[in-house]
């Protein structure tokens, strides 16, 4: 196990120890799975991840839009924390996969600021095709392009996108081009940093989801050398009215030198119900099961963790 590094007052993050954060936020979602749907889960499930943080006394802001202010609030923020306590909810009321709890800390102003606007497109893939995508490339040649990058065929691709009406055409040119298009109604934060791991099973992510989910993914997949590409992509009418009068440009694809400038990087996800890539919350005799991702934060390129937590304790 890595080295434990105290995060209290910023010195450095210590992935080992964020990650009871999004244990504690997992362990509240899976206990009301039972229960139909989470009405008012992700209230609990965030309470308490923030009370973990809080426990930890990290010197931070939650950026959420509500600017909640961890640690000492007669200081400037350390870091910046983007948290999901429930990230693919949709998957739990229809009793899919790939549901978790996740968060990245990065240093305080490093992270993209998108304003008013909530989508993006994204293409994600493994760091062997850093560097040679092109995302305003048809769909064809950006998979031909990444098939000789992972040197496999294109019949060989599996791209993860989710299962939206506005993805319909994507779909079909890339089943057209004998890929598979692995579809799900939610959990893009799993099927990016899928696709930005070598050898996952999941060769790219493509298609338009949350920007907080985009740059929760963008924080792993620094770390891990992935490509990541994104661009602004309003939905609502609403959205991209408010994305128009902030000046903000649509047609830009920015990489992850744009999305996150810092190397000092902590993402932790929790599974809440078992997915693709993480272990779901069991309940094991006395105890709670729960699988984690660490990524950065001394944690290296990734470690898997695998703990049980009995009487509001981990062993």
């Amino acid at each position: 196990m890595t080295e434990m590094r105290d995060v209290r007052h910023g010195l450095s993050l210590c992935a080992y120890e964020l990650r009871k954060a999004t244990e504690a936020a997992a362990r509240v979602s899976a206990a009301r799975v039972s229960a139909g749907p989470l009405a008012g889960g992700n209230d609990a499930a965030l309470a308490a991840l923030l009370a973990e943080l809080d426990a930890q006394g990290l010197d931070a802001k939650l950026l959420d839009g509500s600017a909640r202010r961890l640690g000492d609030p007669k200081r400037l923020p350390v870091w910046d924390v983007l948290a999901d306590p429930c990230e693919g909810a949709a998957c739990l009321t229809q009793g899919s996969t790939n549901a978790m709890a996740c968060l990245a800390v990065t240093p305080a102003g490093s992270l993209f600021d998108p304003g008013p606007a909530f989508y993006m497109e994204k293409l994600v893939a493994p760091p062997q095709a850093a560097g040679h995508l092109d995302p305003t490339a048809p769909v064809e040649d950006r998979l031909s392009i990444l098939a000789r990058c992972l040197g496999k065929s294109v019949a060989e691709l599996t791209i993860f996108i989710l299962e939206k009406p506005r993805h319909r055409d994507l779909i079909e040119r890339i089943e057209a081009c004998g890929a598979q298009a692995l579809q799900y109604p939610a959990g893009d934060v799993a099927g990016a940093v899928l696709a930005a791991m070598p050898d996952s099973g999941i060769d790219a992510l493509m298609g338009t989801g949350g920007i907080a989910e985009g740059l929760l993914a963008a924080c792993a997949a620094r770390v891990m050398g992935g490509c990541f590409l994104a661009r602004l992509d309003p939905q609502l009418t609403t959205e991209r009215r408010a994305v128009s009068e902030a000046g903000l440009n649509t047609h830009q694809w920015m990489d992850l030198d744009h999305l996150v400038k810092a190397d000092e990087i902590a993402f932790c996800a929790t599974g809440i119900a078992s997915g693709l890539l993480l272990d779901g919350v069991e309940r094991q005799g006395g105890a709670w099961k729960t699988q984690t991702l660490m990524v950065g934060g001394g944690a290296g390129m990734r470690q898997m963790l695998t703990s049980w937590h009995v009487d509001g304790g981990t062993r």
